[in-house]
């Protein structure tokens, strides 16, 4: 019986993992789509899925928390600004994974992950 299991652990540390999770959260809002692992793409959805939720009621409390869950103001803001408005009457689904061809150094799957139009 697997138990513990529901995060992924990308061999690393629990301040690693949390500091790259972050960052690839922070370069899909800053750039809006981007190509990475698949589980890594996987791993980033709900995140990314929960903030823009946030960011679409837009308060100051939002706001801050958002800032403190992505580590970056700017980001934070285009996020409530830019991104989250063009969500306003879908309710969830506002990213897209897309797989694509093996990474040719290591064999690792790949995906490209964006917001949906």
């Amino acid at each position: 019986m697997r138990k513990h299991d529901k995060n992924k652990k990308f061999g690393r540390e629990r301040g690693e993992r949390r500091s790259l999770v972050k960052s690839l959260v922070r370069s899909l809002i800053v750039h809006e789509a981007m190509t990475t692992t698949e589980a890594k793409a996987k791993a980033i959805r709900p995140i990314v899925e929960k903030l823009v939720t946030r960011a679409k009621a837009a308060t100051l409390a939002d706001r801050r928390i958002l800032t403190a869950r992505i580590g970056d103001p700017k980001a934070a803001k285009k996020l409530v600004d830019t991104i989250a408005p063009n969500f306003k009457t879908r309710n969830g689904g506002y990213t897209r994974i897309i797989k694509l061809p093996l990474r040719k150094k290591d064999g690792a799957k790949m995906a490209y992950i964006e917001f949906v139009k």
